[in-house]
């Protein structure tokens, strides 16, 4: 990995004193910069149990970041749309368990770095727009719309944990 051209949210976080858990690939994809634990699991399944031990045990002021590399490499590169939509529901089906383990104040946020439609021709990445969810306890429901850059959501996250702002992006929260 090539590292960040300037410090990210994550580095922000951590020289706070927070914690920020890296779970499957992200401490690679952000050449460990910023992380201060590195959980490794493999496919969407133990990456979603590893996701919520850690919610079971991170201390307050942390930043729990899964990657659930299969909807990427399994489904949308190989552009299996059957084992696409069997890992949405999979993964659909779980969210209960995450949603219990919620207190006051915690925030998830799920979005992808890219598209990878697996009903496109080629194998290449597509679709530029992707989905930007954000739920919690106490966080309003309501549209944020088409956001300018995936710096918004850094900019998000920054504001939950009391960062100040960043150089980039708009908070939605």
């Amino acid at each position: 990995s090539v590292l960040p051209p300037a410090p990210t949210v994550l580095d922000i976080l951590k020289q706070a004193g927070g914690e920020v858990i890296s779970i499957g690939k992200i401490a690679d994809i952000y050449a460990h910069q910023g992380i201060t634990q590195t959980v490794k699991a493999t496919g969407n399944d133990a990456l979603f149990s590893a996701t919520l031990e850690a919610i079971r045990s991170a201390p307050d002021n942390s930043l729990i970041f899964p990657n659930f590399v299969d909807f990427d490499s399994h489904y949308g590169h190989r552009r299996d749309i059957q084992g696409y939509a069997a890992a949405l529901n999979a993964f659909d089906q779980r969210l209960p368990e995450l949603e219990a383990l919620l207190k006051p104040g915690d925030v998830v946020f799920i979005t992808a770095d890219h598209g990878c439609d697996p009903s496109f021709p080629g194998s290449d990445h597509t679709r530029e727009f992707v989905p930007v969810l954000c739920f919690g306890p106490g966080i309003e429901s309501k549209n944020i719309g088409r956001r300018a850059t995936f710096a918004d959501i850094g900019q998000s996250i920054a504001k939950h944990h009391q960062l100040g702002s960043l150089a980039y992006g708009t908070s939605f929260i």
